[in-house]
């Protein structure tokens, strides 16, 4: 109790920051963080999502590391050592990679090679039965991984893969410690591993919040704060004022129309990026109702994008040519015409599919995707100018509608690395939602993208590339919104660059707290 009070005298007297600890006088600050929702647990491979990549990213690392700040565009291309001190190819189908020294573990571990080859296991990650259902779409190519000695480990393909560098620097590549994982797996996986990241799980209290607490081990350097609390605020209201009340130092999810309101108050601002990510619509290609092709090419059609970008992103959201993006280098084609607003297409194409006006349902989540409700409600009159029936169903998980209402769920897509094979083939291929789900089931499509993960040549995948938009684009499995612009509000004391992915790096070189002036 005794302190506790003179901590407060020293906050007070303004000799302390505020979430300074007393006890350990530690002089640095905590830092509160007001998003929509948290996720459910903290397995970095299995939480591959934008709640979950937000708090994850700072309790693990990978061998390479994307570096976002001095990447041209700060669209992460740039590759940078992290826990591997270096990388080489020994040959089309090798890489070896030589670990950093004495790196440590949350729990006081050593990391070694072991460590590695565990995280990209067959049982965990790499193998078509693995725990990580989506594991094998990012590393089933891997044919083995071995450790050399304790500080080198091999990564061996199946066939040439061009970038296993990006894979090894992106989703999924988390590094876990074998020895906590394995003890505390039951089988599965479990909820909380340990990691090597800059801050450690202190606390977590499901649908409330997560605290970490700062890993002053960290080989990166010691952390600029204390300690990080993630808070569930789904109201956007609630985020802005706890912002500005000094309640909250980040808020997540902030809409395109609240930015002048932030930016008008003098300790506060709005930082925004277009996300390397689309929010989009998925269809089940086996419900009845739209199982011919030409009913979904007309939902597809009926969608006036521009208006939605307009009308409800300021005119800040990107709308992509198709499933690509310009990260994919020369495996982009900027002349591709991608998403078509056709109306009268649309009402041809229902005609001579015979639909009757059957009602489709379109379920989505209230607050996890920001704008999600009104850009279904806007949806709902554009399909309902061309003749379909559609319904708005709001759910608290549309993966988990079943029966006749399974019909179109939204999702996004966040870009895994900058190529194909981490943007269309990974999430629509057979290891993600919609093919898992028995939503869609190509064929033609998956053998493409098998080709595209074994063929080098630039010109050769960028051809087939293209094949598979045109597949996506004709059988319509489901359809691309837009890239959003993902907004924060921030105290200015808060020295903490957004990147274009939802990953909220707080890594010392990219946090730092300025101190309030007398």
């Amino acid at each position: 109790m005794k302190q506790s009070l003179i901590a407060l005298a020293l906050v007070v007297a303004g000799l302390l920051p505020f979430g300074a600890n007393a006890q350990t006088g530690d002089s640095r600050t905590s830092l509160s963080v007001a998003v929509a929702d948290i996720p459910p647990t903290l397995e970095p491979a299995q939480e591959l999502s934008n709640v979950g990549t937000r708090v994850t990213y700072s309790m693990f690392d990978t061998l390479i590391r994307r570096d976002f700040l001095s990447s041209p565009g700060g669209d992460g291309s740039k590759l940078v050592p992290s826990l591997a001190e270096s990388w080489k190819r020994i040959d089309d189908r090798t890489l070896e990679v030589k670990l950093r020294p004495d790196v440590k573990f949350h729990n006081g571990d050593v990391l070694t090679a072991a460590d590695v080859v565990f995280t990209f296991s067959p049982e965990r990650l790499s193998g078509k039965n693995a725990i990580m259902k989506q594991g094998p779409g990012f590393f089933g190519g891997l044919e083995k991984v071995e450790a050399v000695d304790p500080l080198t480990v091999r990564f061996v393909t199946k066939g040439v893969d061009p970038i296993l560098e990006q894979r090894l620097a992106s989703w999924a590549s988390w590094i876990v410690n074998k020895k906590d994982w394995t003890a505390n797996a039951g089988g599965k996986f479990p909820k909380f591993p340990v990691g090597t990241g800059p801050f450690k799980l202190a606390e977590y209290k499901p649908n409330e919040s997560i605290k970490l607490v700062a890993f002053d081990d960290y080989f990166g350097g010691k952390p600029t704060v204390q300690a990080v609390t993630f808070r569930v605020v789904p109201e956007q209201a609630t985020r802005i004022a706890g912002l500005v009340s000094g309640e909250f130092d980040i808020i997540a999810n902030v809409a395109p129309d609240q930015i002048a309101q932030i930016n008008a108050y003098p300790d506060v601002e709005a930082r925004s990026v277009v996300l390397a990510n689309a929010h989009v619509l998925v269809y089940n290609t086996e419900n009845p109702v739209i199982k011919d092709k030409r009913i979904r090419q007309a939902m597809n059609l009926a969608i006036d994008r521009k208006l939605l970008v307009d009308a409800l992103w300021d005119g800040k959201a990107v709308v992509p040519k198709s499933h690509q993006f310009p990260e994919f280098g020369t495996l982009y084609d900027d002349k591709r015409a991608g998403l078509v607003y056709d109306p009268e297409k649309a009402k041809r194409l229902l005609k001579e599919a015979g639909y009757k006006g059957e009602e489709i349902h379109y379920a989505t989540r209230a607050n996890y995707y920001l704008n999600a409700v009104p850009a279904a409600q806007a949806i709902m009159e554009m399909w309902k100018a061309v003749g379909i029936n559609g319904k708005l169903d709001i759910v608290e998980n549309t993966d988990t509608i079943t029966g006749d209402l399974k019909m179109v769920r939204n999702w996004s897509n966040s870009i895994r690395y900058p190529d194909p094979a981490g943007g269309l083939w990974n999430l629509w291929g057979p290891y993600n939602g919609p093919q898992q789900n028995k939503e869609w089931t190509p064929v033609g499509f998956n053998a493409l993208g098998e080709e595209l993960d074994r063929t080098s040549e630039t010109t050769k995948r960028r051809d087939i590339f293209q094949k598979m938009l045109d597949a996506w684009e004709d059988e319509a499995p489901g359809t691309i919104l837009y890239q959003p612009l993902e907004t924060y509000g921030v105290r200015k004391a808060v020295k903490w660059q957004p990147y274009n992915f939802y990953y909220m790096d707080l890594r010392p070189y990219n946090l730092q707290i300025e101190a309030k002036r007398s």
